[in-house]
């Protein structure tokens, strides 16, 4: 199998590891990559929002299966131009990627589908905003209704911060506050049959304890082993099928990654959110302990024949996943830094070091014209992800390699994963 993987990020290298390690991929391209997917897999320069030339170059390379990573190109569509070419594209429709690409609408669905979630409103006035704030209550959720890069949701007790991110974004909803710890589900579909992977827990805001702003993740860990045992199969039954068996109903069935973000609260676990793409960096150590073949799992979901391929398969042990951020993030990012180190971390034991945000320049030094660096380039900078007997052993190594590495400004956090596992991200908010 040929597969292609469209992206640029950490995500996209995860899975472009994944699969150049399943024994049923013979080849593994990726448009346009990063340094680190360059070294499993060729690279092509397509812009993953123009949706003609990846459908031309996965038609030109002969892919058997497009993997489309990132939601602001499933969100233009770009899954449906590589299957007008009659290619098999893991990724939703654009019709169907709105769940992730408008708040309002997947929360219109999931009424529709009766999935539980926090009561909320849309907003599109200052008045309306007021409104629902009363009625909501402190801590105050509003969350752009557009896409924001996981960045586009406040939640604060500061009535004026919320107040003017409503007014920043336009377009909002407005949610009660739901009480537990955080869990991501994702759930590979085919339109009407899905699986559930196992599940993992990110860590959103930028500062260790749960503080400072959002992010798109600074972390993550698997397995969960204080979480209810069923989780996944419970997240299917009312969640995923649910929302599936609606979107057919409204003539845009799901096919991909939908992901469930749940908020695990005394009365059971409540949807926070849909996104339509694997969760960065929550989705890496999942992959990490995946024992079956991605690339089969996911091109049976792309073909519809999801219920004709096994479930997927885990190994009994942890990953954990350490982001590096540079200077300056998540409300700007520090490009250009050297980085060092990454060679040797990458040496280490069940280590693997995933690009987010790097690249290659050309630095001569010493008459060398061929000499290059690898420099910074974005907020996430790299993620470090360890694999382990357990998950203080995988914590242990995964902070073992980060230590090996070192850029200028870089950031992370201390607290990936450490005891006591289950505690509520930005439970902080709940102190005042």
């Amino acid at each position: 199998m040929k597969t292609l993987v469209i992206g640029t990020g950490g995500r996209e290298h995860a899975l472009g590891l994944a699969l150049s390690r399943d024994p049923g991929v013979t080849e593994v391209h990726a448009a346009p990559g990063n340094p680190g997917l360059g070294a499993v897999a060729t690279l092509h320069e397509v812009d993953p929002m123009d949706g003609a030339a990846v459908a031309d170059l996965a038609a030109e390379i002969g892919a058997d299966l497009v993997v489309v990573g990132p939601e602001a190109p499933l969100v233009a569509g770009v899954a449906d131009a590589v299957r007008d070419k009659g290619i098999a594209v893991f990724g939703p429709s654009g019709a169907a990627a709105r769940l992730e690409g408008s708040k309002a609408f997947s929360k219109e669905v999931m009424a529709a589908a009766g999935v539980p979630t926090a009561r909320s409103q849309t907003c599109t006035t200052a008045a309306e905003v007021e409104a629902a704030l009363d009625e909501l209550g402190a801590p105050y959720v509003v969350k752009d209704d557009a896409l924001a890069a996981g960045k586009g949701v406040v939640v604060t007790n500061d009535r004026d911060e919320a107040v003017a991110h409503a007014a920043a974004c336009g377009r909002v909803v407005i949610e009660e506050f739901l009480d537990g710890p955080e869990v991501s589900v994702f759930a590979v579909c085919d339109g009407r049959t899905a699986y559930a992977l196992q599940p993992a827990q990110d860590f959103k805001r930028i500062f260790d304890g749960g503080r400072g702003p959002n992010t798109g993740g600074m972390g993550s860990y698997t397995p969960l082993t204080w979480a209810q045992p069923d989780l996944p199969q419970v997240v299917l039954d009312t969640v995923v099928q649910p929302t599936l068996d609606e979107m057919g109903r409204r003539g845009a069935p799901f096919v991909g990654c939908l992901y469930v973000g749940l908020a695990l609260t005394d009365a059971g676990p409540r949807v926070i959110e849909f996104n339509c793409r694997f969760g960065d960096p929550d989705i890496q150590p999942v992959l990490a302990v995946l024992e079956s073949p991605l690339g089969a799992l996911l091109h049976a979901a792309a073909e519809g024949r999801l219920a004709d391929v096994p479930a997927p398969v885990f190994s009994d042990g942890a990953a954990v996943t350490v982001v590096l951020a540079s200077a300056g993030y998540p409300e700007s990012s520090s490009k250009g830094d050297i980085i060092t180190g990454v060679g040797a971390a990458n040496g280490v034991n069940d280590v693997d070091v995933i690009h987010a945000g790097t690249a290659i320049v050309a630095a001569p030094e010493e008459g060398d014209p061929d000499h290059r660096h690898l420099v910074t380039a974005g907020g996430r900078v790299l993620a470090v992800r360890a694999q382990g007997y357990d998950v203080a052993d995988a914590r242990a190594r995964a902070y073992a390699a980060a230590d090996l590495i070192s850029f200028d400004g870089l950031q992370r956090r201390s607290d990936i994963a450490a005891e006591p596992l289950g505690v509520v991200e930005g439970a902080s908010i709940k102190e005042a």
